[in-house]
């Protein structure tokens, strides 16, 4: 599944993430830690990969494709799973 968002809702995202969250998320898709922040908006390509995120200039940051939700939806889950235990 795709998903549009701004570039500073998927920031927000990212922030609102547990701690080690990012691992976590790497490690059940096995992947770097590196790749799931570049998901984020991140850029170390040296230690991580893309993963399908397209961004184009515009207000609140910009426009962002996701071509996969996955990494999203768990990020989602956990912190959902975190604000419920808070």
């Amino acid at each position: 599944m795709t998903a549009t968002l701004t570039f500073n809702q998927l920031r927000k995202i990212k922030d609102s993430l547990p701690s080690g969250a990012i691992h976590t998320i790497a490690e059940k898709l096995h992947m770097e830690d590196e790749t799931v922040r570049n998901y984020f908006g991140g850029s170390d390509y040296d230690h991580g990969t893309s993963v399908g995120i397209h961004t184009e200039q515009g207000p609140d940051g910009g426009i962002v494709e996701l071509d996969d939700t996955t990494i999203l939806d768990m990020a989602k889950d956990m912190i959902k799973r975190t604000k419920g235990h808070a």
